[in-house]
């Protein structure tokens, strides 16, 4: 009788469990929901600060007003951290056209981030258009002295869009560095974009080990001219390409990483960060990428303290700097953690944009994961069903070692790359309901780890009234 009795009380206090965290769920997406401060925050970031690349007066803005609101939520501790970053600047609006036998197409490109200037008259040369690397080496020296397209498309088969985007951005990033070798002056690049439309995307790229004389400049092009592009040299494929860009590349300058902290009650040395970029690139506004990320992490921290929740692990709100071309912050918090000898056990990161939430992919063991499987009941009333392994972040990439789970926020995805690094990346393009549900997922993930840990999960059992 005496185990009877022992065996019951257990199966109670799963229910009460159960019950507890069910209720604390339900404050946090309410509280979200009916009292959420990152719709608010983005507004501003978006509409009185604008785009935020690295090294840019803007950028510094959003670093002096996103502490001041972090000031404002009277957390334990609020700090700048020292981050040297790079500074590139576009210059004045890019030009381009095509030319064939009978007529003029002007040409919607922007320079890639960390790209050279043409000359200041502009570049014209012979286009050359491959959708691969390998394509590309078989042109072999018949690329000298032209313009290499890289015209590959992200793939539409594929649901999750990120899977497209990881496809072909290799040709973004590396374009002109492969181009560069085999003698091409210029490469412009399809946009990673898997909607039909006028904007260029931008992004980084890189020249490696490329000296600065056998540098060329590189620019994305739109998707529809993209393809204007490609039927045009299928009818002449000694046409003409133009184009102008003014970047230029400058010293490194200091800025910062943003961080407040709200000291855990039981294990004030155990750390768990939540984060997102605070740069962005300088077309749009940067509001799905990374505004929503930075807002809704900073909501994390006000929720927690919002629902009555006293963490028993130290939280973190980390907002990255330089994410965009460099991870400069990334790798600078990851290095002041390991020279304090901190012990993170625990990250999660939105960069994913501001969209509904579906769940998160987990960077963890599997003895993890099926331990957070076993949460699956407390998310479903908020449709969150997406736990998977998979990738968690670039900025908390760094903090990996073998104990410290990480994660990534993942929203619906199918119009992300709509907006990613192009000019339509604005306020109004983020839906403040989807926002807050996202801000709330993210409080709530927390809130589970930092009550049962990251070790010897205990499996929540679904309750029912």
């Amino acid at each position: 009788m005496k185990q009877l009795a022992l065996f019951i009380t257990f199966l109670l206090s799963l229910n009460v469990t159960a019950q507890s965290d069910q209720d604390a769920l339900k404050t946090i997406y309410s509280q979200s929901l009916t009292n959420g401060n990152a719709y608010q925050w983005l507004d501003h970031l978006s509409n009185q600060i604008g785009g935020r690349l690295s090294g840019s007066v803007s950028a510094e803005k959003a670093v002096q007003y996103t502490k001041s609101e972090l000031d404002k939520l009277g957390l334990d501790k609020v700090w700048l951290q020292e981050v040297m970053v790079p500074k590139w600047e576009r210059g004045d609006k890019e030009v381009a056209h095509f030319t064939t036998n009978t007529s003029r197409f002007d040409v919607n490109i922007c320079a890639l981030g960390g790209s050279i200037a043409t000359p200041k008259s502009g570049l014209e040369a012979t286009v050359i258009e491959v959708k691969s690397f390998e394509e590309l080496a078989e042109f072999g020296t018949k690329v000298k002295g032209k313009i290499v397209f890289f015209n590959g498309a992200m793939n539409p088969e594929l649901i999750h869009t990120f899977e497209a985007y990881g496809g072909c951005s290799k040709q973004r990033y590396a374009g002109a560095y492969e181009a560069s070798k085999l003698g091409a002056v210029g490469v412009i690049v399809r946009s990673l974009n898997l909607r039909q439309d006028d904007l260029p995307h931008t992004g980084s790229m890189g020249y490696m080990d490329l000296s600065n004389d056998q540098r060329i400049p590189s620019a994305a092009i739109s998707t529809n001219d993209a393809n204007k592009l490609s039927e045009a040299l299928k009818k002449d494929t000694n046409l003409k390409f133009y184009f102008k860009q003014n970047c230029q590349q400058f010293e490194d300058v200091l800025s910062y990483n943003v961080i407040g902290e709200i000291t855990g009650s039981e294990f004030p040395n155990e750390f768990m960060v939540v984060g997102g970029h605070l740069d962005s690139w300088d077309l749009g506004d940067g509001s799905h990428d990374d505004g929503a990320g930075v807002v809704q992490s900073m909501d994390v921290i006000r929720l927690l303290k919002e629902s009555g929740i006293k963490p028993k692990r130290t939280i973190r709100v980390v907002l990255f700097m330089n994410e965009e071309n460099g991870l400069r912050g990334g790798k600078k918090y990851a290095e002041e953690a390991k020279r304090k000898n901190e012990n993170h056990v625990f990250a999660l990161e939105s960069d994913s944009g501001g969209f509904s939430p579906r769940g998160f992919s987990f960077d963890c063991s599997d003895a993890v994961l099926n331990k957070v499987l076993g949460w699956e009941s407390l998310f479903k009333p908020y449709l969150i069903h997406y736990f998977e392994k998979g990738y968690s972040g670039a900025d908390i990439g760094p903090l990996k070692n073998e104990t410290i789970v990480m994660a990534g926020l993942r929203p619906d995805s199918q119009r992300y790359f709509d907006h990613h690094h192009a000019a339509n990346d604005t306020f109004d393009a983020v839906n403040k309901r989807e926002l807050e549900l996202g801000a709330a997922t993210m409080t709530s993930l927390v809130y589970l780890f930092d009550k049962y840990g990251t070790s010897d999960l205990p499996q929540v059992k679904e309750f029912k009234d």
